[in-house]
């Protein structure tokens, strides 16, 4: 496919989701920002990726962790002319909940899963106003945002932030031509299981990473709001957004509820 002379920065992007999406836009004919913690593993997808599609791929090592790092990520989405698509993957789950001693490991899970995701979501935004041109965000949330009493801790919840930013997003910035997607994958065999402590292969219903992308993709055609690869009845998405839709206009009361009163 022909060069499109548009760069895809993706996150996340040394392996699993982040990994096949680099893959997926270099063929499509994206240039490629790739972050991630393990140059190695960068290095070696940068150079399959430039000699397989033609494309040019760049390494930029972050632990979106670190607030030095992360705003060097920033940085390049703000200035960087070429990029018109955020791929906004980076993500772990954590291993325990509330009931753990130490509590450290759920503010940090916040910190990457929900504070990297938004100041980078933001950054890609401010350059895309700054250059005129629309662009596009992908930000990876998941189903556990639907059901987040699925893990202890704070995993659902972070993921649950992911769809409510992307849908505030989609409000505030269609007007713009800036298009959010936000995507909602079930169990999807990458890594994060083996971070987080669990067996993958104790599982069942574990979606293979590049059918998960690919299907992405396909929403991401289709400029849908919100992505359930793994939902087979779409019907069913649509009924929960009529049912929260048809609760908004009663919510505006100068009374609680019948029900509260005593």
């Amino acid at each position: 496919m022909a060069k499109l002379n548009q760069t895809a920065l993706v996150t996340g992007a040394s392996s699993g989701i982040g990994a096949v999406y680099a893959d997926r836009l270099a063929r499509r004919g994206y240039d490629l920002i790739l972050v991630a913690r393990d140059e190695a593993r960068l290095a070696a997808l940068a150079d399959r990726l430039e000699t397989s599609y033609g494309i040019r791929a760049d390494l930029l090592k972050a632990d979106l962790t670190s607030r030095a790092d992360l705003a060097r990520v920033e940085n390049r989405l703000r200035d960087d002319a070429s990029i018109s698509l955020l791929v906004n993957n980076a993500g772990a789950a954590s291993k325990g909940g509330f009931l753990a001693e130490d509590l450290e490991p759920l503010y940090d899970l916040v910190d990457l899963n929900v504070g990297a995701l938004t100041r980078l979501a933001g950054a890609a935004v401010q350059g895309f106003l700054a250059r005129g041109k629309g662009g596009s965000i992908i930000n990876i949330g998941s189903v556990v945002g639907l059901a987040p009493e699925w893990f202890p801790g704070v995993y659902g919840a972070t993921k649950a932030f992911v769809l409510a930013l992307s849908q505030a997003m989609q409000g505030e910035l269609a007007a713009k031509d800036i298009y959010v997607q936000a995507v909602l994958p079930a169990a999807t065999r990458t890594e994060i299981w083996q971070r987080s402590g669990r067996d993958v292969d104790t599982m069942t219903g574990v979606m293979p990473v590049d059918e998960l992308v690919d299907a992405a993709l396909v929403g991401f055609d289709r400029r849908e709001g919100v992505t359930i690869p793994p939902l087979p009845d779409e019907a069913q998405w649509q009924a929960f957004q009529a049912a929260r839709l048809a609760m908004l206009p009663n919510f505006s009361q100068e009374h609680p509820a019948v029900r509260y009163r005593d």
